[in-house]
């Protein structure tokens, strides 16, 4: 049985990961516009469900947590509109980039919403807090089944390989507790228009990044910046390195808190030439200093020839001044040596339903509801975004922006990875994630060696063996 959550997750403090755009405040959405009086629901519940096709549910009262990151509110204010109608139910809908700072103390207080779409990498800490508290409720049951329009298991529209991972199945129990969201792939964001003009080639290995650095500076560009504020995003960097340098075992050993596997050569070859960036005059000077958007918009003005991020950037930078002719280019991070195997570090976002919800089936109708045909088009149509599912890329191309399109032409180059951390065990006092990324700032100022990042990272993963037992 899954054991309730604890008075704990309160005080759970995660990594500084990827940050939203900003929002004013939560808001609600309530169906009072739409909704009728009991009677007249009643009434019409049978020729409803008759007439669409959809179940019908005792209980018709789903709240739901959605944070809003750079995909915006559009998307879900429609959907949830949709699935009102569609089965007569009444959603409520808290949504905010600050969401789970907002529902932590609800769900301490015993108020736990029936569904939650938010990563495991959130700034908030709250997905961790609930995979370790083993708070998720089990949701396999809902890819084992059909899906609302394809009879096929779920699991099989899923994108290959997804399920399988810490990101949904956190306790390599074989078992899913958290939904694939959208695919993204993630890498070297840069302007193709900046490449063009100055006639540069994209570089394949580290040898070649810095050539183009050193091209770069003569012209008084930096080579790379990043959001030094929440160094999650050089992720988009330093797992696809190490996997194309150490292999993909290797990161899934890091995944796993395996170890040795943090310290390799292989492995300390990318920390060296992660530290060369700075050390090497290659890194935008203040880049440590600045949130996702400031370093965002100084690379759109090509201050910086790279920077790590996804094929979301566009959307949120939509308003953003840029250099004239700006268009968005993607590729992977350098492999060592030329005919390398390269990686594209995919982002497969997450939903989760958690065990004490108080109404767990029409949360995974709801699930199902958000993976149909119409839904794709219309995440695509509105956010600018791709789900992790089989057939949504050609769903999608008709909706998705041409730059949006275009950058996922990087895994014509790139194999696709996936990398989640697993879940710690109950009771361990460090968090690995922490000690990788919180370490990137010290790197960059010259205040640590890569060795010493490489120890402090070893030393939590023999923590987290030591609590495991």
């Amino acid at each position: 049985m899954k054991k309730m959550v604890s008075l704990t997750l309160a005080l759970s403090l995660c990594a500084a990961m990827f940050a939203g755009c900003s929002s004013p405040s939560p808001s609600t959405s309530t169906p009072s516009e739409t909704a009728s009086d009991p009677g007249s629901a009643a009434s019409s519940a049978a020729s409803q469900e008759e007439s669409s096709g959809a179940k019908e549910f005792e209980n018709k009262e789903l709240n739901i947590a959605i944070f809003e990151g750079g995909y915006g509110p559009e998307y879900w204010e429609e959907i949830v509109s949709q699935f009102e109608t569609t089965y007569g139910v009444n959603v409520t809908m808290q949504i905010s980039p600050t969401i789970g700072d907002i529902i932590r103390p609800q769900i301490v207080a015993g108020n736990v919403p029936d569904f939650i779409s938010m990563n495991d990498n959130d700034t908030s800490g709250l997905i961790s807090s609930l995979i370790r508290e083993n708070a998720l409720m089990d949701i396999t049951d809902v890819f084992e089944g059909p899906g609302l329009e394809d009879t096929s298991p779920l699991k099989d529209q899923v994108l290959d390989g997804v399920l399988d991972t810490a990101k949904c199945s956190p306790y390599s129990d074989g078992k899913i507790y958290l939904a694939p969201f959208n695919a993204s792939p993630l890498g070297l964001v840069y302007n193709k228009t900046l490449f063009k003009e100055n006639n540069w080639e994209l570089p394949e290995t580290w040898d070649e990044f810095f050539e183009l650095g050193d091209k770069a500076k003569e012209k008084g560009i930096a080579l790379l910046t990043y959001a030094g504020q929440y160094p999650g995003y050089m992720e988009s960097l330093l797992w696809p390195a190490i996997a194309s340098a150490a292999g993909l075992e290797t990161a899934t050993d890091i995944s796993s808190y395996v170890p040795g596997s943090f310290s390799s050569p292989e492995v300390m070859a990318v920390l060296e030439n992660i530290q060369k960036i700075s050390t090497g005059g290659y890194l935008m000077e203040g880049s440590v200093a600045l949130n996702h958007t400031q370093s965002q918009t100084e690379m759109m003005m090509n201050k910086a020839v790279f920077i790590p991020n996804g094929n979301w950037m566009e959307g949120e930078m939509k308003d953003a001044p840029r250099a004239e002719g700006f268009e968005f280019g993607l590729t992977t991070a350098p492999s060592m040596k030329a005919g390398d195997a390269r990686y594209v570090m995919t982002s497969v976002e997450q939903f989760s339903i958690p065990a004490a919800a108080q109404n767990p089936e029409l949360a995974k109708e709801f699930l199902r509801f958000l993976y149909t045909e119409d839904s794709v088009k219309l995440f695509a149509e509105k956010a600018g975004g791709i789900y992790a599912l089989k057939e949504a890329t050609e769903w999608s191309k008709d909706y998705v922006s041409e730059g949006v399109y275009s950058m996922n032409e990087v895994y014509d180059v790139g194999n696709s990875m996936v990398f989640g951390f697993a879940a710690l065990p109950e009771g361990c006092k460090v968090t690995p994630r922490d000690e990788v990324f919180q370490s990137i700032a010290d790197l960059m100022n010259g205040a640590m060696t890569p060795e010493e990042w490489s120890q402090k990272v070893e030393a939590s993963f023999t923590e987290v063996a030591n609590t495991a037992g």
